[in-house]
């Protein structure tokens, strides 16, 4: 095991995509346990699909990905905010509203462009090896500015995921938070689009919080479990992938669900702290 991780960091491209991966996994689970309890949990697939859509006309434009995603993806995440806020379309129906008319879009703008080529697939499925330096500086750079946010807003954050109408009525401005919330799980998907790709996005928020919540059941145990395991798994995901040739993102994943088999044997068995 030693000799294998030694081998793996001594490439460069790998230490990029760790150092990225670790950070990117990190802020995403740490979301994860807010989103999954407020019900939200499929965001992650409603703004990656946003993200494919802004990547593909990016593409197709000969303009930099991520410095158009990144703006495009923060706007549609309030807008989906004050979608199910303000009317009768509940969360999970605009979430399905605007990502398939995004992805639809995207898919539009490739057949009359550039077509299906290697660049489109790698953000759908996903191609962290091949990140650049400047991508590894934007990436580090917005997912340390998101643990920061997260830290500073947790006592907000944890009150509009509880209770959210006692929240405001104790005078929390539950709606700054909402906003707060949607603008860095926007930010995290558009970076994690290179980890996971548009197809497997959802499961950096997903199965990290679920994950905890079978043997934990505090808030705060939920959060370090869930940042934790979410840190481990990608880096039995990366050190599988790399010894057995199998795709980076599905190992990943892989890593995750058998996590995920373990704590629920382990919440049946009555381990719950």
């Amino acid at each position: 095991m030693i000799d294998l991780v030694k081998e793996m960091f001594s490439y460069d491209f790998i230490v990029r995509a760790v150092t990225v991966g670790i950070l990117v996994s990190l802020c995403a689970a740490l979301l994860g346990v807010t989103l999954v309890l407020k019900r939200y949990s499929m965001i992650g697939d409603g703004l990656s699909h946003v993200g494919f859509g802004t990547l593909a006309i990016a593409m197709s434009l000969n303009i930099a990905p991520l410095g158009v995603s990144i703006p495009v993806v923060l706007a549609a995440a309030f807008l989906l905010l004050r979608i199910s806020e303000s009317s009768r379309i509940r969360g999970d129906a605009a979430i399905a509203l605007i990502s398939s008319s995004a992805l639809a879009g995207g898919v539009i703008v490739i057949s009359m462009t550039t077509g299906m080529n290697a660049d489109v697939c790698n953000y759908m499925f996903g191609t962290i090896l091949s990140l650049r330096r400047s991508d590894v500086y934007l990436s580090v750079a917005a997912s340390v500015l998101v643990l920061v946010m997260y830290v500073l807003s947790y006592k907000g954050i944890f009150a509009v995921t509880f209770d959210e109408s006692f929240a405001r009525a104790t005078g929390v401005k539950a709606g700054r938070y909402n906003t707060l919330i949607a603008c860095l799980t926007a930010v995290i998907i558009v970076i994690g689009m290179r980890m996971m790709g548009a197809m497997l996005i959802s499961s950096l928020i997903i199965f990290p919080a679920l994950t905890s919540m079978r043997v934990f059941s505090s808030f705060m145990g939920v959060v370090v479990c869930s940042g934790i395991l979410s840190v481990i798994c990608f880096i039995v995901g990366m050190a599988a992938s790399f010894d057995l040739s199998t795709p980076a993102g599905a190992s990943r994943v892989m890593a995750k669900l058998a996590a995920f088999c373990v704590f629920s044997a382990a919440g049946k068995l009555g381990l719950k702290v």
